[in-house]
């Protein structure tokens, strides 16, 4: 004759005098309570107060620091660095204004493309040229150090904190 009730291990945990269940209610209807119960635990240890393992969710209104690099691969001059920042999930072309309006040393300018939206025309007074071959090159820094060339523009890109936005004149 087959024993009724759940077993673990060989041993019966429902439906034997060892546990008891309430009138009414299976051992199955138990089991999925408890592996509930489990569940939602194991989620409030994920989200206490407002973390997920370590990672901080950023507000609307929490800056995103990184630092803009302007290079000139044409004329060799040293890089000048700069830092600023955009709200959370802010674009690149707002964290570049933002630079422009606070730092007395840096400015760009921009036009607005029908269908690829803003390119980059001239930083600090240097313009890309159709005649000379030479154009803005947008790369960025993560800050393990590794260079990428994104494939949207300053008007897409979103930067990750302490990022590097090198803003490099080159020619093509």
């Amino acid at each position: 004759m087959a024993q009724k009730g759940v077993q673990l291990d060989g041993k019966k945990i429902c439906g034997s005098d060892q546990v008891a269940i309430p009138s009414g209610h299976s051992c199955t209807a138990l089991l999925l309570l408890l592996l509930l119960l489990l569940l939602l635990m194991m989620m409030m240890l994920l989200l206490p107060h407002g973390t997920l393992a370590g990672f901080k969710y950023l507000s609307d209104t929490d800056p995103v620091p990184f630092q803009v690099e302007v290079q000139n691969s044409v004329v060799p001059v040293p890089p000048v660095t700069y830092s600023t920042y955009v709200v959370y999930r802010g674009i690149l072309l707002g964290g570049l204004k933002r630079l422009m309006n606070s730092t007395s040393d840096f400015e760009f300018t921009y036009t607005e493309d029908p269908n690829y939206g803003p390119f980059l025309q001239s930083v600090n007074g240097v313009a890309g040229s159709t005649e000379k071959h030479t154009y803005w090159e947008l790369l960025v820094q993560s800050p393990e150090g590794q260079i990428i060339r994104p494939d949207v523009g300053i008007g897409c890109y979103i930067p990750n904190a302490n990022e590097k936005i090198i803003l490099n004149f080159t020619k093509w």
